[in-house]
């Protein structure tokens, strides 16, 4: 009896083990099916969140500012003093192309520090050395330019033009007459003079060689000769005979006045000529300047120009020093922009230079900038805001346009 006893109580606690071991197996499971599922959501978050960050890397980190021309310091532009683009008054610089420039820096937003240097060559030098942003003045855009630069769109439209001195009174018209009789206007007033005179002369032999006591002999042979010589006098006004016959006398009275309107005409070429040579010397285009000594700056369109048409070039550093060649006779000439020379014609130069000829090239002058500079741009779109608000136009006046006095 007691065996049995203990042998059911010991079935009894075998199950209660079993019943608490299969409870205890199941909650295992479960706990490990609720972290797989967790960890499985938990790296679906994850993926997400990754791919997100990989389309959209804003996300995971501050955005960079886009590139922008505004700078923390200010722009470095490079320029020269050239009047009336750019004037200098005791270290303040003014003109044209700065008045401009300071449009377009405040168009833009930007800060900007003028440097000044002495001629082109040396600017267009900092700007390939980085020493500047860019330059503003009066340079030339050119296709050898271009290909190591960029420019902003045309500021300024010109060319270049001839600039001599302004001749004074010569004291003997001798030299300026001889070089008249070589000239070959006049060559063409007496090859149709002589012609006139030939046809004349014929004409009044022929009336004239029969009548008894006439002035011409009725042979050839001198006779011809005594007729031209009395054409040609009479075409000057100086006749001191006349033919006798009827016929004679009357071509004698057109020729007489024939012969005062060739004298009228004749006087009237020689004036003029003369006037106009006295006033322009002997420059007025540049097909008189081979064999003159002509100043420009070096390194300019111009002194590129002229050793093109093997012209002899006088290269100085600055402007002003072709200006004082002039003055002293060291040039004949100053060939440069037409701007420059007008305004210097205009101001220090008046009463001693002039303007001659016409535009020999027509330039443009831009802003220089260094190859894929990002300040083209928005120059380009300050430059044409400045054209379409009436900016330009005024700066243009001011500058530019004559001033009452």
């Amino acid at each position: 009896m007691i065996n049995a006893i203990a042998t059911r109580f010991r079935q009894l606690i075998a199950g209660r083990k079993s019943s608490i071991g299969y409870f205890d197996r199941h909650n295992r499971k479960n706990k490990i099916r609720r972290s797989i599922v967790l960890c499985t959501c938990l790296a679906l978050v994850g993926g997400i969140l990754a791919c997100l960050l990989i389309a959209s890397p804003g996300l995971a980190q501050k955005p960079e500012p886009q590139e922008s021309p505004k700078l923390q310091q200010p722009l470095l532009v490079a320029t020269r003093v050239i009047p009336p683009f750019v004037v200098s008054n005791k270290g303040d610089l003014s003109g044209f192309s700065i008045d401009l420039w300071r449009s377009i820096a405040t168009q833009i937003g930007i800060e900007s520090k003028l440097i000044e240097y002495s001629s082109v060559p040396e600017l267009i030098s900092a700007i390939k050395d980085n020493k500047a942003n860019l330059g503003i003045a009066a340079i030339s855009i050119t296709a050898e330019r271009e290909q190591n630069f960029d420019f902003s769109l045309p500021i300024f439209a010109g060319g270049l033009q001839i600039m001599v001195r302004k001749l004074e009174s010569k004291s003997s018209a001798f030299p300026s007459i001889l070089q008249l009789f070589f000239s070959t206007g006049l060559l063409q007033v007496i090859g149709i003079a002589i012609v006139l005179i030939v046809v004349a002369a014929h004409i009044v032999w022929l009336s004239e060689r029969n009548q008894k006591e006439g002035m011409i002999s009725q042979s050839y042979f001198p006779g011809i000769f005594k007729a031209c010589w009395w054409a040609a006098a009479t075409l000057a006004t100086q006749a001191d005979e006349m033919p006798k016959g009827v016929l004679g006398r009357l071509i004698a009275v057109v020729w007489m006045f024939i012969g005062v309107l060739f004298v009228a005409y004749f006087t009237a070429s020689v004036t003029t000529s003369l006037t106009v040579q006295q006033l322009q010397g002997d420059i007025r285009s540049i097909d008189d300047l081979p064999g003159k000594v002509v100043a420009t700056t070096a390194g300019s369109t111009a002194a590129t120009y002229l050793r093109e048409h093997h012209i002899s070039v006088l290269e100085v550093p600055k402007i002003e020093e072709a200006y004082n060649a002039l003055q002293t006779k060291e040039a004949d000439a100053v060939v440069f922009d037409a701007p420059v020379l007008l305004y210097y014609a205009a101001k220090e130069g008046k009463g001693k230079v002039q303007i001659v000829g016409t535009i020999l090239r027509e330039e443009s002058y831009g802003i220089i900038l260094p190859n894929n500079s990002p300040y083209r741009k928005p120059i380009n779109q300050a430059l044409l805001n400045l054209r379409e608000n009436g900016t330009y136009q005024s700066l243009y006046d001011k500058w530019f346009s004559p001033k009452e006095s």
